[in-house]
């Protein structure tokens, strides 16, 4: 007898994507659900991303830092408050990212994106929450 398929416990994990660049954000949106994860967005403003997360709550998120000149910040305390664990993904060193409490202790996967960077990362952030 052939083993049963069984379904990919990640398709029912969904992954909110903040990311104002198209390409990366398709990327990113490409690399998740090609590894079974249902991506929501992605969002390329703030006021994108929260509009989403007035109706949806992901189980994770990916943050660009910069959203067209807007700290993603926002973005980030209502994920803190919602207690949804979330990953950086920025060029920024950590540095230079917006000192707010929101984003400290957030990984940063750091650009450009890697499939195992991204997919480490999330999974981490999961199983710390």
């Amino acid at each position: 007898m052939q083993g049963a398929a069984y379904p990919d416990p990640r398709s029912s994990v969904s992954v909110l994507v903040v990311e104002d660049n198209f390409l990366i954000a398709m990327d990113v949106e490409a690399m998740l659900e090609q590894n079974g994860y249902r991506v929501i967005g992605p969002a390329t403003y703030v006021s994108a991303a929260l509009r989403l997360l007035d109706t949806l709550t992901p189980d994770v998120a990916v943050l660009d830092v910069n959203l067209r000149g807007q700290s993603v910040t926002p973005v980030a305390e209502r994920l803190r408050e919602t207690s949804v664990p979330f990953v950086l993904a920025s060029a920024y060193a950590f540095q230079d990212i917006d000192g707010s409490d929101a984003l400290k202790g957030a990984v940063n996967i750091g650009k450009p994106i890697t499939e195992k960077r991204l997919l480490e990362a999330l999974q981490a952030a999961i199983a710390a929450e």
